[in-house]
């Protein structure tokens, strides 16, 4: 018995050892995940077929508010998120001449005809409204928000999900709050608050959507597996990134472009996770989080599932390993 014992913790011992390698090792391959070595994005205007100046973050904001849609195999649910979409902007900006804004949807490795519907909305509303940056083939989620994060031009980005799950029209409620936080912050030391060289693309802040205020009815809906799962992901992610923020994953997040510059130019992880690893840099960079309730559907087809769970896991392990290690340095972008 006793040497079955020993048998079992040297196995044990050995498993762990092991998985810490594994870690370590793949933690310091993703240490430049950060450096974009892919091709440069590339804008082309279907209509004349000519490519079209590429902006940077880095570069000062030509728009007021850029609107950044990360979409895979979204054929059937990105034309309606569009089209609301769209609409609304419009309306606003008829009612407000000062507003600009631009739609930067990137198309991730898709294999059906979401390349095809993106650029029916080029055509419709012209490159200068809408834009499209192909990848190719499929990095994940978080690395096409920030692909077209880095190459969007407004003074306010916001990323949002392809299926229209959360309402447009709720982005006023991120974008009021950020207003409050960066003219505070802004006032800090300055005598007249109403200082001309405000602008609020130049003060670090972000504004996450949330939808805790739904919880307790989806855990009364939910099967008592899928709580269990997400109580237990809640609980890494809490371990991972710290408290603060009660939703890290809802898809409708704000930045100024001054939080932007800072966050997406050392995310390194690049699918589910890649939220985790915002509130992380937030918190280092000291930039403030706002948290707010915003209107949100289950939308069907979703790409999120059971299985999902896992790979979430062993990115925020990864995350975690790399930044505890220095093995991911994180510079400071202004």
């Amino acid at each position: 018995m006793e040497e079955y014992m020993y048998l079992l913790v040297n196995f044990f011992l050995i498993a762990v050892v092991g998985f810490i390698f594994v870690v370590i090792v793949e933690a310091y391959r993703r240490r430049n995940n950060h450096l974009h070595v892919e091709v440069p994005a590339i804008f082309e205007d279907p209509n004349s077929l000519k490519q079209v100046p590429c902006p940077h973050v880095v570069d000062p904001a030509e728009k007021y508010m850029s609107l950044i849609i990360p979409a895979f195999n979204e054929e059937h649910r990105l034309p309606g998120a569009l089209e609301e979409t769209m609409n609304y902007l419009q309306q606003r900006a008829s009612k407000d001449p000062s507003f600009s804004y631009e739609v930067v949807i990137i198309d991730d490795g898709s294999a059906d005809g979401t390349k095809r519907v993106a650029f029916e909305f080029v055509r419709k509303y012209t490159v200068d409204k809408v834009r499209v940056i192909l990848l190719g083939r499929n990095h994940g989620k978080g690395e096409a928000i920030r692909k077209g994060i880095l190459h969007s031009r407004g003074e306010l980005i916001l990323m949002l999900d392809a299926d229209g799950a959360t309402k447009v029209t709720d982005l006023e409620k991120l974008e009021n709050q950020i207003q409050v936080i960066a003219k505070k912050q802004f006032q800090q030391g300055k005598s007249s608050p109403s200082d001309p060289t405000f602008r609020v693309s130049d003060i670090p802040v972000a504004a996450f959507g949330s939808r805790a205020h739904l919880e307790e009815k989806a855990l009364a809906t939910r099967k008592w597996y899928r709580n269990f799962l997400m109580k237990g992901f809640h609980l890494v992610v809490l371990l991972a990134a710290g408290p603060g923020v009660r939703d890290t994953q809802c898809g409708f997040k704000m930045f100024t472009r001054a939080a932007a510059r800072r966050l997406f130019s050392n995310v390194r992880l690049r699918r589910w996770c890649f939220d985790v690893e915002l509130v992380f840099l937030c918190k280092w960079f000291r930039i403030p989080i706002s948290e707010i309730s915003v209107n949100w559907s289950e939308i069907p087809g979703s790409k999120v599932n059971l299985m999902s769970i896992p790979n979430m896991l062993w990115e925020l392990v990864l995350m975690s390993a790399g930044y505890r290690t220095g093995m991911w340095r994180i510079s400071g972008s202004t």
